[in-house]
């Protein structure tokens, strides 16, 4: 046992020296967009709430206000809430978003592009190094190979930790800040310390992230459940240009969406991608399950509104509803604020146990320098 625990003492080193700054990295960005949503709508607050009018405008009443403000316009997907004091979110893809009041047609506002564009440096810094083009390939299996070098550091440093003897005496200076002489014991303390009550945290985090980095993370998901494997999809042939072509809004738009209105009761949002193809699909927020990112699928016809599929999210297989936690677990958001501030401080936790393991790792070798030294 005394050789495998140096073995793994070992190679929990490595993977932290090799690994070390691009997983400081993803903790940073981590840490700062752990409230990403939570401040977007508070400083778009006034964007994104109405007076509430006499008449609420149909679904191409809005789109036509739209094209009309924004003649070059190409919609993807529009989102109405049932909160009748919600403004429309109308997104354009590559462009941005507009917000609209659904009472009057007028956009309410574009977003706040400051703290948008600061948060999509921190989605690029934390998913793929910032790269971009062609790079972004490369960035990304970087990212995905330290996160899975942070899944084993967590996991094997629960192993390293683990005192011989389990007693408080033995148990307290491993999980407790205390004052230290010297600057070696301060980090000794502080990475013991700190991982301690980050790492089951980290765990989460890190196999979250696997399952959305790697196809086979997430087919595992499928096998362990006992689920068949869904088949990986082609991905479509690339749509024709459109940059002289006008934004056509559907003539039976208002159709298709009091069908979709009426499919479920008790809705909280639904979204519609746009433009129509031979299909209209719908995302519903049904708000029935403890999923609040839980969504029902519903697609339509789009020249005869008649029902093509619907898939509601309870009757989902359970690797696709794990899949579907797994995205806002990893976020955190799917315990609400809670579990955004736990996943917040988990963050910073794991920043500090990269800084306190790398000055550790650099302190054992001159240690050992100094010792040579000394006994010639």
């Amino acid at each position: 046992m005394k050789v495998f625990r140096k073995a793994i003492f070992w190679i929990h080193l490595c993977c932290g020296v090799a690994g070390g700054i691009v997983i400081f990295i993803m903790c940073v960005t981590g840490a700062a967009l752990s409230f990403e949503k939570l401040i977007i709508e508070n400083v778009e607050h006034d964007q994104r709430f109405v007076v509430v009018g006499e008449r609420r405008l149909t679904a191409n009443e809005i789109l036509a206000k739209i094209v009309e403000a924004k003649p070059k316009a190409k919609p993807s997907s529009m989102v109405i809430s049932s909160d009748p004091t919600a403004a429309l979110a109308v997104s354009m893809g590559r462009d941005g978003q507009v917000f609209v009041d659904p009472y009057t047609g007028a956009i309410t506002g574009e977003g706040n592009k400051n703290v948008r564009s600061f948060f999509s440096f921190m989605t690029d810094m934390h998913r793929w190094i910032a790269l971009s083009g062609d790079g972004r390939p490369v960035g990304k299996a970087i990212t995905g190979a330290c996160n899975l070098m942070f899944l084993f550091l967590a996991i094997s440093g629960i192993y390293i930790w683990m005192p011989r003897h389990w007693s408080l005496k033995h148990i307290r200076p491993n999980i407790v800040f205390r004052s230290t002489k010297s600057g070696r014991a301060r980090d000794f303390n502080w990475h013991n310390t700190i991982g301690f009550w980050t790492s089951l945290v980290l765990i989460v985090l890190t196999m979250t992230a696997a399952v959305i980095s790697y196809q086979w993370a997430g087919n595992l998901i499928y096998t362990l459940t006992g689920n068949e494997i869904p088949q990986q999809q082609q991905a479509p042939p690339p749509a024709a240009p459109q940059n002289d072509q006008a934004f056509v809004v559907p003539a039976n738009l208002n159709d298709l969406w009091a069908k979709a209105e009426s499919h479920t009761t008790g809705w909280k949002t639904i979204s519609l991608r746009l433009p129509l193809t031979k299909d209209a699909v719908f995302s519903i927020d049904e708000a029935k399950s403890l999923n609040i990112f839980g969504r029902s699928a519903l697609t339509l016809d789009a020249a005869t509104a008649a029902v093509s599929k619907w898939e509601p999210y309870a009757e989902q297989n359970s690797a696709r509803q794990i899949r579907s936690w797994s995205r806002f677990t990893h976020t955190g958001e799917s315990l609400g604020i809670v579990g955004q501030i736990v996943g917040f401080f988990a963050c910073i936790g794991g920043a500090f146990l990269v800084y306190t393991g790398l000055a550790l790792s650099v302190r054992r070798p001159a240690a050992f320098i100094r010792r040579r030294r000394a006994a010639v």
